[in-house]
């Protein structure tokens, strides 16, 4: 095995390329306009494919959303997602009755399970300026065992979610956010739900964000799990780093032995990184879309599951609900719980 910590480099698309025990990273970065009082974009939607914009026209996109941006109602069984939003707002409504609006830092975690129907919708609730959308939606595979429980939401408020905020010996700073994975000399990491991979000790599940300041200069820990832990650092924002003592141009994914620290230092702008690294579940993968099983026979059983129950049926009068126009953000539970972070 070679002794240098990088294996491979590699430019982003979209969505990012994963490895197991990661299945689809896909980040969203949207420079929406001011609002139209409606919780849409206040500009003309002509030229765009709405109902399927990707387009990227003027800096943001539709996604499915027909008259708000975002992701009307769709369904997922057998895996998770984890969905951390750096700006901007998001609305969610499950099948489960659950709704909740989160971001500016938040992160939410959903256990699709054994099925799942939810809606992720961006409304742009600010008319006098612009409403910046950023986020990340990563999905994180089950293991056969694991498939088909029960489905089971967890949101991580951002002042809850452990940080470390640490200086080089210029003074320069470098800040890690550890959405999952215990980082030393940060608190103890939020507990993932219960029957996630991350919840195993030795699957050693980590998802960190990292800004550093420029030529800010920070060492990487080992994964726990050494060797047999999977790490991809992504370099999305800023213009270079060095990684290993080697330049690396953004955004780049970098793939790293997971065994060794690496030392990062910033180039001339402050730049960010997204930590995935894990234990490789190892099984094999079937997927359609939203569904993510073993096998192509689980893969039509979800097909046919979903078609006889909807996952439980939508229990909302709109396919794509907003939750008003004040932005606090709250969630309420499918047992009538509610959480507010601002309380």
């Amino acid at each position: 095995m070679s002794t240098h910590p990088i294996l491979q480099i590699q430019p982003l698309g979209f969505p990012w390329a994963t490895v197991d025990p990661f299945l689809f990273c896909a980040y969203h970065d949207d420079a929406y306009p001011q609002g139209n009082g409606a919780f849409g974009p206040k500009v003309s939607l002509a030229g765009r494919d709405i109902g399927q914009d990707f387009s990227r026209k003027d800096g943001w996109s539709m996604y499915h959303g027909e008259t708000v941006p975002g992701f009307p109602a769709h369904p997922h069984r057998g895996f998770e997602t984890v969905t951390v939003v750096r700006r901007g707002l998001i609305d969610h409504s499950d099948s489960l009755g659950a709704t909740a609006r989160f971001g500016e830092g938040d992160a939410q975690w959903v256990t699709a399970g054994s099925g799942i129907v939810h809606s992720e919708m961006f409304p742009l609730l600010r008319e006098s300026e612009a409403n910046p959308l950023e986020l990340f939606q990563i999905w994180l595979n089950l293991p056969a065992k694991n498939k088909m429980v029960p489905a089971h939401f967890t949101m991580f408020w951002s002042d809850r979610i452990p940080r470390l905020a640490v200086k080089d010996e210029q003074g320069r700073e470098t800040v890690v956010s550890t959405v999952a994975g215990p980082l030393e000399g940060a608190d103890t990491p939020l507990p993932p739900p219960p029957d996630s991979w991350a919840a195993q000790a030795e699957a050693d599940v980590a998802i960190w964000t990292i800004r550093m300041q420029p030529g800010a200069r920070w060492t990487l820990p080992a994964a726990r799990g050494g060797e047999g832990t999977r790490r991809t650092l992504y370099l999305f924002k800023g213009a270079e780093a060095r990684i290993a003592g080697e330049v690396v141009k953004a955004p780049s994914a970098i793939a790293l032995q997971a065994g060794v620290p690496v030392e990062l230092v910033a180039g001339d702008t402050e730049v960010e990184f997204l930590l995935l690294q894990g234990r490789p579940i190892g099984e094999p993968v079937a997927q359609y879309g939203p569904f993510v099983m073993n096998t192509q026979a689980e893969i039509m059983q979800a097909m046919q599951d979903y078609r006889r129950t909807q996952f439980g049926g939508w229990p909302w009068a709109d396919s794509a609900p907003v939750h008003g126009g004040e932005p606090r953000r709250f969630a309420r539970h499918p047992g009538g719980e509610v959480e507010d972070p601002a309380g």
